[in-house]
């Protein structure tokens, strides 16, 4: 889940969370500098760090190879997980102010002093946390928001298991019942399914990305989470292009009432599966070029326009037919040569279109318009909570609200009723007569 990071390290830590003692920051930031890059804005942190430590450690080794001269001992350079400390002669004090980084959370003048003594380095003084004004480890902040996105997992994992068994039925029901075997409702099968991979992509993502606390997300670059990330990629721009296409459909239904639309389906199945593959590919291509690191999931990145500017394009697309469709249907309706049938047909459709091409755009335009670290709550909330339940809307529309598959199933109930019956009396009639 976006926004649910594992701890990236101790010196990581020591700016979001806390401070380590030394020992224990400096073994846990020991991570190659060549696979670390801003995969988050919060990674600029760790590579600042790393990059501060890199430098100290080199400080460290130029030192060993020149020891100093016999009485001159003292404290030797060391990396304490924040702060470079430089040598100093033994009984002497060194002051050092916060690291410039943390100056972009908390503006703050404070010195952090460490004493050389007999036995080494004394502790900082003040600590960390308190000379930088950062939260302890274990503050309530922190607990807050570790409980603020196991709730919204819950949420959402919710939300798209019930997504997922709602359309898998509403896929089912399209499938069995060949009255309803049309154009119209194989493009809601597509439809369907789009978000069916979805939902199953959120869920591998998790799965790779998340299932181990331990994981560090700054420097993780495998192979199967860019894959997990490409995939989640793809489902999002094919659920975009076949909302798109099930506008291109109506609108096409509008212009050419009397015009066969099979000849149509595999345009819509280019358009709605080829376009976001072609995308996806391009992407890829482009991130092995130009930007291999991390695990792709960084939406700060310049190249993640390659995957936002066709969503956007969809949704623009679809405005242009909302409004072309609301201008034509009230020719339709107005017009005397339609029959009533041929209305309430458009009427169906139109409804359920109508609705969802706002409903699915609107949120993802505003945050387009912000940048990604500008309301990261609502954006999570938004993308995450309410979306997961949009599979479930849209087979509830097109499926089980729908007054021809109503008419169906209780057709169909109604046979097997009838069957049923019919088997029975036959058998009772057959034991009367035996």
């Amino acid at each position: 889940m976006a926004g649910s990071k594992s701890s990236p390290g101790a010196g990581c830590n020591a700016v979001t969370l806390g401070w380590y003692p030394p020992a224990q920051a400096s073994s846990a930031c020991a991570f190659p500098l060549s696979k670390v890059r801003a995969t988050h804005p919060d990674c600029s942190v760790v590579l600042y760090f790393q990059e501060q430590e890199a430098a100290c450690l080199e400080v460290i080794r130029s030192e060993g190879q020149t020891p100093a001269p016999p009485g001159e001992q003292g404290c030797q350079t060391e990396w304490d997980g924040v702060s470079c400390w430089p040598a100093v002669p033994r009984g002497q004090t060194r002051a050092l102010a916060c690291p410039d980084i943390l100056h972009v959370f908390k503006r703050t003048k404070a010195l952090i002093r460490r004493n050389c003594t007999e036995s080494g380095w004394s502790l900082p003084s003040p600590p960390y946390y308190s000379a930088c004004e950062l939260e302890p480890i274990g503050g309530n902040n922190t607990e807050e928001k570790r409980g603020y996105f196991v709730t919204m997992k819950v949420l959402y994992t919710c939300g798209y298991s019930t997504s997922l068994a709602a359309l898998l039925l509403a896929i089912g029901t399209f499938s069995c019942f060949r009255k309803l075997h049309c154009t119209r409702n194989s493009i809601h099968i597509h439809f369907f399914t789009s978000f069916i991979l979805r939902g199953a992509a959120v869920f591998v993502k998790d799965a790779v990305l998340f299932s181990d606390e331990s994981i560090d997300h700054c420097t993780m670059s495998t192979v199967s989470c860019k894959a997990a990330i490409a995939f989640f990629q793809y489902s999002v721009l094919a659920n975009f292009y076949w909302l798109l296409v099930e506008g291109m459909y109506l609108q096409t239904l509008l212009l050419l009432t009397f015009t066969s639309d099979k000849r149509y389906i595999w345009w819509y199945i280019l358009i709605g599966w080829g376009v976001p593959m072609l995308t996806v590919c391009v992407w890829v291509v482009t991130r092995l070029q130009y930007d291999n690191h991390g695990c792709w999931d960084d939406y700060t990145n310049p190249y993640w326009w390659v995957i936002k500017a066709p969503i956007l394009l969809a949704i623009f697309v679809n405005f242009l037919i909302f409004l072309n469709v609301t201008r034509m249907l009230a020719q339709k309706i107005r017009s005397p040569d339609i029959s009533r049938s041929y209305k309430q047909q458009y009427m169906r459709l139109t409804k359920s279109t109508l609705l969802l091409i706002p409903l699915f755009g609107v949120h993802y335009v505003v945050f387009a318009l912000f940048p990604e670290h500008i309301g990261v709550d609502a954006r999570l909330y938004f993308e995450l909570v309410l979306g997961s339940y949009q599979g479930f809307l849209v087979a509830l529309l097109y499926c089980f609200l729908n007054g021809e598959v109503q008419a169906e199933i209780k057709r169909n109930w109604g046979k097997w009723q009838s069957s049923m019956e019919s088997n029975v009396f036959n058998l009772v009639t057959q034991d009367f007569t035996a």
